[in-house]
C-alpha cells in the first residue's frame, strides 16, 4: 500500500536548474540575417543577388573615389595627374563650392549672413517641429521671417520692423472685433495691417542708412541657398493656404466653394514650368507700365500657388477619412465652426494626412530645380551654367551631378525621417 502511495506522488523539483543561454541561431545577428536575409530559398536568393550588385557598385566606384584628386585648378591638370588611372576630379567641389552654395553673384564677404540666416532657420524650426522644447521659443520663430529676410536680402532694418509692426497691429485688430464674426476680424486685420505699412514707408524712405546692411538684389542669388530659400518659404506658405482652400472647397457657401475648385482644379491640370514662365514673363504684362516686381517673390507665388493646390487635395482626404461621429461630438459640445475646425477636425485630419503632405513637400522641394529654365541660377542652373560653360571645368559631369544629388538627399531624406518620426509620435490608436 505504503509503494502505490508512493508511485501515486508526482515529483516535486527543490531546486531550480540554472538558466539556459537561447540557441546562437534565434539570438543576435545570426537571427537577423536568418528572419530578414536568409528565410526561404526565394529571399535566399534575391539576398545573394543583391550581395553581387552591391559589390559589382562599390568595386567600380572605390577607385574612383579613392584616386580623387581635390586641389588642382582646372579638368586638364586632374587628368595629367591622373594619367589615365581612374579616379575623380573633385578639384571642382574644392574650386567652386562658394558658388555651388550661394551663386556666383552674392558678395563673398556677406556668406556669413547667409550662414547665420541658415543656423538661425534650425532654431526657429525646432519649437514647431519637436514639441517638448520651450514654448517661449515659438517667440523667436514669429520674428524670424523678418530677421531671416534682412540677413539675406539686406538693406535698413525698418523694412522688416515696419513689416513686423504691421502683423502686430492687424492682429490686435482682428482680437479686437473677432467676437463679433471672423469675417470681421479678418477686415481689420488688412486694413490695420495696409495702414501701418503705408504709413511705416514713410519711415523707411526717411531713414534708409538705419542699422543697414549691404544690398543685395534678388538676381545676384544663387546656389543651392537659393533651392533653400524657395524651398523653406514656399513649403512654409503652402501648408497655410492649402488648409483654406480644402476647407473652402468643402464649404456651404457656393461662391466660396467654387472659387477654391476652380483654382485647385486649374492650378493640378497645368505644369510647374507653365507657371514659372507665366511668373517670369506674362505677369509683366498685367503691371503698370514702369513696374518692378521682383523675380523671386514672382516664383515664390507660382511655386506657392502650385504646392496649395496638392496639399489642399491631401488635406480633403484626411478630412474624408475622419468619421461623422467627430463632426457630431463637436456640436454636441457646443462649438461653433471655427472652433470645432480648430480643436477637434483639423488636428485629426492633419495626422491623417501627414504622409502625404510630406510627398508634396519632398516634390517641392525638388521641383524648385525648375527654376534653372527661366535663367536663374539655383544649384542646377550653376552647374549647367557658369561652371559647365568655363574653359577650366567643361567635362567634369559626375563630380558636380553627385554633390547635387549628395545634397537633395540629405534634405529630403532628413524630411522624411522626420514625418516618420512624427507619425508615431501622434499614434494615439491602439492596436
Amino acid at each position: 500500500m505504503s509503494d502505490m502511495h508512493a508511485h501515486s506522488v508526482a515529483f516535486v523539483r527543490e531546486t531550480m536548474l540554472p538558466e539556459q543561454e537561447p540557441p546562437a541561431s534565434e539570438v543576435g545577428v545570426v537571427h537577423w540575417m536568418r528572419e530578414n536575409l536568409f528565410r526561404g530559398w526565394a529571399n535566399t536568393l534575391m539576398t545573394v543577388i543583391a550581395i553581387f550588385v552591391i559589390y559589382k557598385i562599390v568595386a567600380g566606384a572605390f577607385p574612383w573615389f579613392v584616386n580623387g584628386i581635390w586641389s588642382t585648378n582646372s579638368l586638364a591638370e586632374c587628368r595629367e595627374i591622373l594619367q589615365g588611372t581612374t579616379g575623380g576630379c573633385f578639384s571642382v567641389l574644392t574650386e567652386r563650392w562658394n558658388q555651388l552654395l550661394f551663386g556666383f553673384k552674392y558678395p563673398q564677404d556677406q556668406y556669413w549672413r547667409l550662414i547665420l540666416a541658415f543656423v538661425l532657420l534650425g532654431l526657429a524650426a525646432a519649437p514647431v517641429l519637436f514639441n517638448k522644447l520651450p514654448k517661449q521659443m515659438l517667440f523667436f520663430t514669429g520674428l524670424y521671417p523678418f530677421i531671416g529676410f534682412w540677413l539675406i536680402w539686406g538693406g535698413t532694418l525698418l523694412a522688416p520692423l515696419v513689416a513686423l509692426a504691421g502683423f502686430l497691429v492687424g492682429f490686435a485688430a482682428f482680437k479686437k472685433v473677432e467676437h463679433q464674426s471672423f469675417a470681421m476680424g479678418a477686415l481689420a486685420f488688412l486694413v490695420a495691417a495696409l495702414v501701418t505699412w503705408f504709413l511705416g514707408g514713410f519711415a523707411i524712405r526717411s531713414a534708409p542708412g538705419f542699422l543697414a546692411l549691404e544690398a543685395v538684389p534678388s538676381r545676384d542669388m544663387g546656389g543651392f541657398m537659393l533651392n533653400m530659400i524657395l524651398g523653406v518659404v514656399c513649403v512654409s506658405l503652402s501648408l497655410p493656404f492649402g488648409i483654406l482652400l480644402a476647407l473652402g472647397r468643402q464649404s456651404d457657401m457656393p461662391i466660396i466653394k467654387w472659387i477654391c475648385v476652380v483654382f485647385i482644379e486649374f492650378i493640378r491640370g497645368v505644369p510647374l514650368i507653365t507657371l514659372l514662365f507665366v511668373a517670369n514673363v506674362v505677369l509683366a504684362y498685367f503691371l503698370p507700365p514702369g513696374t518692378t516686381f521682383d523675380l523671386i517673390i514672382r516664383v515664390i507665388i507660382m511655386i506657392t500657388a502650385f504646392a496649395s493646390a496638392y496639399i489642399a487635395e491631401v488635406i480633403r482626404g484626411g478630412l474624408a477619412a475622419l468619421p461623422r461621429g467627430q463632426y457630431e461630438a463637436a456640436d454636441s459640445l457646443g462649438l461653433d465652426y471655427a472652433q470645432a475646425t480648430r480643436l477637434i477636425i483639423m488636428p485629426q485630419a492633419l495626422k491623417i494626412s501627414i504622409p502625404g503632405i510630406v510627398n508634396v513637400a519632398v516634390g517641392l522641394f525638388k521641383d524648385t530645380t525648375l527654376v534653372s529654365v527661366i535663367s536663374m541660377f539655383d544649384l542646377v542652373g550653376m552647374i549647367r551654367g557658369p561652371i559647365l560653360a568655363s574653359t577650366e571645368w567643361n567635362g567634369v559631369y559626375w563630380e558636380l551631378w553627385g554633390f547635387a544629388v549628395f545634397l537633395f538627399f540629405i534634405v529630403c531624406y532628413s524630411i522624411s525621417q522626420y514625418s516618420q518620426w512624427l507619425e508615431r509620435q501622434l499614434q494615439t490608436d491602439h492596436r
